[in-house]
């Protein structure tokens, strides 16, 4: 299965709820690495296109519900996605972008230069530092996994499409595969991309495509 075709993909296991879990498209200030987290910052041209790849690549998918997070970077595309299959988009608060509080919406660049021992001792302790304001890694991870545990108790033997964002995706995944959250930087989530899980409950999972 490559990262245009999901023809080789076979129907989800009546036991297994299969997520199709995107991140959201380019957005505005994307030539500059910085953390939006929480704003709500708007798609550009470039990322609705991406969206509508992804609504042809999972067109014929049997799609029974599409969730995302109600940033209008991910409700945007979820009402596109969701159209496809004549379905009502769900938002979810849950599945916002990790909250990074006093840096939201402030270059990287800027924050090592004004503030070099907090950013290293986020680097030191990822997982468990919290930016003023703002949640750990782990905290973000325990509200999306409540989202996503009544998905799969909600869709048994379906696929859902959810639609978030490239923290929460990464955190999500690397629960899926049982890794420890401090490889969050291991796992790259290109913008439009889609990630594959089948879940046979929220601690058995199987990654199919990440990153595709």
């Amino acid at each position: 299965m490559n990262a245009t075709s999901l023809n080789g993909l076979q129907v989800c296991p009546p036991a297994a709820t299969r997520i199709f879990l995107l991140r959201h498209g380019e957005v505005a200030g994307h030539g500059e690495p910085r953390y939006n987290g929480q704003q709500d910052v708007p798609l550009t041209e470039r990322g609705r296109q991406q969206y509508r790849q992804l609504v042809g690549r999972l067109r014929d998918r049997p799609v029974r519900a599409v969730y995302s997070s109600d940033l209008s970077r991910c409700a945007e595309g979820a009402a596109m996605l969701a159209e496809t299959y004549g379905l009502q988009p769900v938002t979810l608060r849950q599945l916002r972008e990790i909250h990074a509080g006093a840096w939201e919406g402030r270059p990287w660049r800027e924050l090592q230069e004004r503030y070099p021992r907090q950013w290293q001792a986020r680097l030191d302790d990822i997982v468990h530092y919290r930016i003023p304001g703002g949640e750990t890694l782990l905290e973000a991870l325990n509200r999306a996994r409540t989202a996503l545990e009544e998905l799969l108790f909600r869709h048994r033997g379906q696929e859902v499409v959810l639609v978030s964002h490239g923290g929460i995706n990464r955190l999500l995944l690397l629960d899926a595969l049982g890794a420890s959250l401090e490889r969050v930087f291991s796992l790259s989530q290109f913008y439009g991309c889609l990630n594959i899980v089948d879940y046979r409950s929220l601690n058995s999972a199987t990654v199919h495509l990440c990153n595709g």
